[in-house]
């Protein structure tokens, strides 16, 4: 009975002696290929020896069980000393290496806190873009007594986004309307459309007519040593007590007007911002009646591509005359809907769309 326990055990111990030999096998892989990369911390390195020698331990220890389980029902009782004597081999393993044992917890503990840190900035990094994004291009607008305005905003393929929009009263009657786009991509274009679209709301406030509020910003962003960054924007101001609707664009695809007699655009009245620190600008005056439309996005929708074909103006126009009486929202998203379907269901640039409509 005693000899049928014994063997039982050799077999547990000889199966976990197996796992340990098969681990440490791994563990040896993995220390050869991460020493022979130099750009391996030394810390790291240490670990997966520290990792391999505690496999290679418990190895030695389960053979020596197996072999001492295996042995003592089956020599003589004055040789079960000699036996166990084996197991001061393990020990002695033991013993050796307890000497960095305190080194190991406290470079485990090291790298720990390096993981941490790093999951931390790649948390912060990842975060970092959608925090800009909603400064940039919020997902919830103001609600203004008059108008219903809908917007959608698609992230490209770039980590920052360049494109902004903002909605805000300048006045008692008067509402702007902003959108615009930084040439280029990164955290320096989103810098650049953070600055633009806070500072137009001040200037917007400042100065009746949008010209003038282009000339002044201009001039401000024109005067820093950034001669590879240029912005397209278009604002339009829309005042409910005189009916109407006051534009002006710096360089931006046009805007349209969705009326009664028919479809009029709003096209550039002057010169990319920052292309010129002299570079003038004027506005046009158009009455507003009660339901007409504004729409107004970014060049990513019209230059969204299917092979060398772009999207266009003809079809964003065509495709807001579709749902022409869809809410503004609605009609956003369908417009975007149709120029991802164009482009076989991706756009690779930034796009921001808006859609103001006149009660």
């Amino acid at each position: 009975m005693v000899t049928i326990v014994l063997d039982l055990l050799a077999l547990s111990c000889a199966l976990a002696m197996v796992f340990y030999i098969r681990s440490a096998r791994h563990r040896q892989r993995f220390v050869r290929l991460i020493k022979g990369d130099p750009g391996t911390h030394p810390e790291a390195l240490a670990l997966a020896h520290a990792g391999y020698r505690k496999d290679v331990h418990g190895s030695v220890v389960y053979g020596l069980l197996v072999a001492v389980a295996l042995l003592v029902g089956r020599v003589d009782w004055a040789n079960i000393t000699i036996v166990l004597a084996l197991l001061a081999v393990p020990a002695a393993m033991s013993v050796w290496w307890a000497r960095t044992a305190l080194e190991e917890v406290r470079m485990a503990r090291n790298r720990y806190a390096l993981e941490r840190r790093a999951e931390q900035a790649l948390e912060q990094e990842q975060l970092a873009p959608k925090a800009w994004a909603a400064r940039l291009a919020p997902e919830e607008v103001p609600d203004f007594s008059g108008f219903e305005i809908g917007r959608v905003y698609q992230a490209g393929s770039g980590l920052m986004a360049g494109d902004f929009f903002d909605v805000h009263r300048v006045g008692r009657h008067r509402v702007a309307a902003v959108i615009g786009d930084v040439a280029g991509h990164g955290i320096e274009s989103s810098i650049t459309a953070f600055q633009a679209k806070y500072l137009l709301r001040v200037f917007l406030r400042q100065f009746r007519d949008p010209a003038q509020a282009f000339e002044e910003i201009n001039a401000q962003l024109s005067a820093g040593d950034r001669n590879e960054e240029f912005i397209s924007a278009c604002v339009v101001v829309f005042d409910t007590e005189a009916g109407t609707l006051r534009y002006s664009s710096a360089g931006h695809p046009a805007a349209f007007l969705f009326h009664e007699e028919g479809t009029r655009p709003l096209r550039s009245t002057g010169p990319l911002l920052m292309l010129d620190p002299q570079a003038t600008y004027f506005s046009r005056e158009i009455p507003m009646a009660s339901g007409d439309l504004v729409v107004m996005y970014t060049d990513g929708l019209a230059e969204a591509r299917a092979g060398r074909q772009m999207f266009g103006e003809n079809r964003i126009i065509k495709s807001v005359e579709r749902d022409l009486n869809a809410a503004p929202d609605v009609l956003c998203k369908s417009l975007l809907d149709a120029a991802k379907d164009f482009a076989g269901g991706t756009i690779g640039d930034d796009t921001a769309i808006m859609a103001i409509r006149r009660d």
